[in-house]
């Protein structure tokens, strides 16, 4: 009886692999604020756990499957990798387009510019002096890495239009990811130190950081209300970036190494 109930379960979970991709993140939830709640006082947001456990779980989902997606590659849970994928990422960064308060968006006008520049020109410089002591001497993959440290969208995008291979890709895109985590986790740590509890520093924090994962879940783990403005600069950011990587600053890059 008790095999029947598990095979019942594991069947739905199949057959409605969205839903049950909802319910294990919801688990994992509930069981990340209750660790913050009574482990750390309330010092760590539940959020910023949940995505260092998220982390966690699709390390030894890959190791455990031998494939590439993590905990997707399990039939059962196949379902988080449509719930995690782009569709519905891109859905939740438009829907929380439409909260924001079109007159505290005005608010951070040119400071808001200044911080897409900030936030573009300075991770790409740090990103290009890795890729060069890290051994890449040509322009195509300093570029690429470079981009990378922009988002983990741009890096692959730049690459693709410059002809970069798949092996510099792939760094470019680790290198964003690690960029976004760290965002992630470390928004609701330095929140307070840097004032960022009001609309107009959450966009400047968005057009800075560029990244929308990491600005999202950042700033959902601090003040859910001021998510809509980060994350709408930070779309701003990753646009500026996919349109500057494969000209400007490739052009720039070649330019100095030749």
């Amino acid at each position: 009886m008790g095999h029947g109930i598990w095979h019942g379960i594991e069947r739905v979970f199949v057959e409605q692999s969205l839903v049950a991709a909802f319910a294990v993140v919801g688990a994992l939830i509930l069981v990340s604020n209750f660790a913050a709640k009574h482990l750390t006082n309330g010092r760590v947001h539940g959020s910023a756990i949940a995505i260092v456990l998220g982390l966690v779980l699709a390390y030894v989902g890959g190791l455990y499957t031998g494939g590439k997606k993590g905990l997707a590659d399990i039939p059962p849970l196949a379902g988080i990798g449509l719930m995690g994928g782009a569709m519905l990422r891109d859905f939740a960064i438009v829907a929380t387009a439409f909260e924001v308060d079109v007159i505290e968006a005005r608010r951070a006008g040119l400071l808001g510019v200044l911080a897409l520049a900030l936030g573009t020109i300075l991770p790409f410089i740090v990103g290009t002096l890795t890729a060069v002591a890290f051994g890449y001497h040509d322009a195509v993959s300093i570029t690429t890495i470079g981009a990378g440290a922009i988002t983990y969208i741009v890096g692959p995008v730049t690459g693709a239009a410059i002809g970069a291979d798949s092996t510099v890709m792939a760094l470019s895109i680790a290198t964003g990811v690690t960029k976004a985590v760290m965002v992630m986790v470390g928004t609701p740590l330095v929140a307070r130190l840097i004032g960022l509890d009001n609309p107009r520093s959450a966009m400047a924090y968005g057009g800075l950081m560029g990244t929308v994962s990491g600005v999202a879940g950042g700033l959902a783990a601090t003040d859910p209300k001021l998510v809509p403005y980060g994350a709408l600069t930070a779309t701003f950011h990753t646009g500026i970036g996919c349109l500057v990587g494969p000209s400007i600053l490739f052009l720039t890059v070649r330019a100095l190494v030749g």
